[in-house]
């Protein structure tokens, strides 16, 4: 497949439309409930990680990287928006990190920083992809490409795991929306880490 068709097939065209999708709704976390933020959630990263494993196999065309948009005042935003919203069940244990293979010890995570991480990819991938340029385009397509097999495509597997555990562990997600807004209330004025940038 060429590089002109191949950045315009449909595995790439239906990729780019997940990839924009995820965007939106990691950047709109504080319009939804925990139980409806874990439900999309839940949804969107499968959907995502097919629509990621169907991509074509290019090679780099220019020499320069591809350009990136999501700075660090952008990827930590996102990242305290979607831990503001989970709280508790934003933490689990790591099992797939290669130190852990060989360590008693458990390794904690968090979701908000692997969704947070697939973020920065995605929308570095839609804002090169949407300039309409083809040779940005083809080398957007491989780094995204390259980067779901070697880092967020375990990432996703890691927190769509926890997020199923925190949908179905019988937790009451429901009626956590009231004290999650009075904690952020609290939070905005208190000093730790998560909350200074």
């Amino acid at each position: 497949m060429n590089k002109e068709k191949a950045v315009y097939s449909k595995p790439v065209l239906e990729f780019a439309t997940v990839a924009r999708e995820y965007c939106v709704f990691l950047e709109n976390t504080e319009r939804y409930s925990k139980i409806d933020f874990l439900t999309v959630a839940s949804r969107i990263l499968p959907l995502l990680y097919v629509k990621a494993s169907l991509l074509p196999t290019l090679k780099q065309i220019m020499d320069e990287p591809p350009m990136t948009v999501v700075d660090e005042y952008i990827y930590e935003s996102v990242r305290r928006s979607v831990r503001r919203r989970l709280t508790r069940h934003d933490e689990y244990l790591e099992t797939f990190k290669e130190d852990q293979q060989r360590s008693i010890e458990p390794v904690p995570a968090n979701i908000s920083e692997d969704l947070a991480d697939i973020y920065q990819d995605m929308r570095d991938f839609c804002e090169a992809f949407s300039i309409g340029v083809e040779d940005i385009m083809n080398d957007a397509l491989v780094r995204v490409s390259d980067n779901f097999r070697n880092y967020w495509g375990q990432r996703l597997c890691n927190a769509l795991r926890a997020i199923h555990n925190a949908l179905y562990s019988g937790d009451d997600l429901s009626d956590e929306k009231a004290a999650e807004e009075e904690n952020d209330t609290k939070n905005t004025n208190s000093n730790y880490d998560d909350d200074n940038f």
